[in-house]
C-alpha cells in the first residue's frame, strides 16, 4: 500500500494535468509558450508578496500571474512587441520576487520549493485548492471550447462570426494564470510552463482532431506524473524535475516515425 503522501501527490499532479492538457493545447496552437514562461516566472513575485503580506501563497501568485497577463496585453495593444514585453516583465517579476523573498526571513532556505516544487509536501488542504483550480479551469476552457477554437485558427473569421478575439484571449490570460497558482507546489514556477507544453507538444503527433490532442495531452501529462514520481521514488531524485523530465521522454518516443499500416 503506497504512503499517504505519494497518494496525495499523485492526486494532485493528475489534477493538474486536468487543466494543463486542454490548455496547453492552446499555449501550443497559438504559440504562447513564452507568455505561459513569463507568467509562471513572475509567480516567484506572487510568493514573496503572499509571504510578506501573510496572505496564501495560492492568491499572491493568482495575482499577480494576472497582472503579468494583462501588462502584457496592455503593452502589445500599444504597439511594443510581444516577445519584448514579456522579456522584460517575466524577468523584471522574477528578479524582484527573488530579491524580496531574500528579505524575508526563514523562506530563502526553502525556495528551491516555489523554484521547482515540492509535490510530497502536498496537504489535503492543498488537494482541494489544485483540484478545486482545475476544474475552473477546466469548466471555463470547456464553455469557451468553439469561440476559444475559432479565434485560434482565424482572428477575422471570429469577428466575422460576432466572437470577440481579445475576450478569448483574456480568458486564456485566466486560465493560465489559475494554472500558475495551482501548479506552483507541485512542479515550482521555472517547471510550470514546462508541463503545460511538453504533453501538447507529443500529443499533437498521434491526435486527429483539437478534442483529442487536449485529451492525449492530458494523457500524456498524467503518465508523466505517474512516472515522474516512480522515478523520484527509486533513484531518490526531485519530484517536480523527474516528472518534467518524464514529460520529455514521451514527447521524444512520440518523435519515432510510426510504421504505415
Amino acid at each position: 500500500m503506497p504512503e499517504d503522501f505519494l497518494i496525495r501527490a499523485a492526486l494532485a499532479g493528475l489534477g493538474l494535468t486536468l487543466a494543463t492538457g486542454p490548455l496547453g493545447a492552446f499555449v501550443v496552437w497559438r504559440r504562447m509558450a513564452f507568455f505561459g514562461d513569463a507568467t509562471a516566472h513572475a509567480a516567484i513575485l506572487g510568493v514573496a508578496l503572499a509571504l510578506a503580506t501573510d496572505l496564501p501563497v495560492y492568491a499572491g501568485t493568482l495575482a499577480v500571474a494576472m497582472a503579468m497577463g494583462l501588462a502584457v496585453s496592455a503593452l502589445t495593444g500599444r504597439g511594443q512587441a510581444a516577445d519584448s514585453a514579456l522579456g522584460v516583465l517575466a524577468h523584471s517579476a522574477l528578479a524582484l520576487g527573488l530579491i524580496a523573498v531574500s528579505f524575508l526571513p526563514g523562506v530563502r532556505s526553502d525556495l528551491s520549493a516555489y523554484l521547482f516544487g515540492d509535490i510530497l509536501a502536498v496537504t489535503d488542504a492543498d488537494l482541494i485548492w489544485i483540484w478545486g483550480g482545475a476544474a475552473l479551469v477546466l469548466g471555463l476552457i470547456a464553455w469557451r471550447w468553439q469561440a476559444l477554437l475559432t479565434a485560434t485558427v482565424d482572428e477575422a473569421l471570429a469577428q466575422a462570426s460576432g466572437i470577440d478575439p481579445r475576450r478569448e484571449r483574456l480568458v486564456l490570460t485566466l486560465a493560465l494564470a489559475l494554472v500558475v497558482a495551482v501548479a506552483v507546489k507541485i512542479v515550482g514556477a521555472l517547471l510550470i510552463a514546462a508541463m503545460l507544453i511538453i504533453p501538447a507538444a507529443a500529443a499533437r503527433g498521434p491526435a486527429r482532431s483539437p478534442e483529442a490532442m487536449a485529451a492525449i495531452a492530458a494523457l500524456f501529462g498524467a503518465l508523466a506524473v505517474l512516472g515522474g514520481l516512480a522515478l523520484s521514488l527509486r533513484l531518490d531524485t526531485p519530484a517536480g524535475p523527474s516528472i518534467v523530465a518524464t514529460a520529455a521522454a514521451i514527447f521524444a518516443l512520440s518523435l519515432i516515425p510510426r510504421r504505415p499500416t
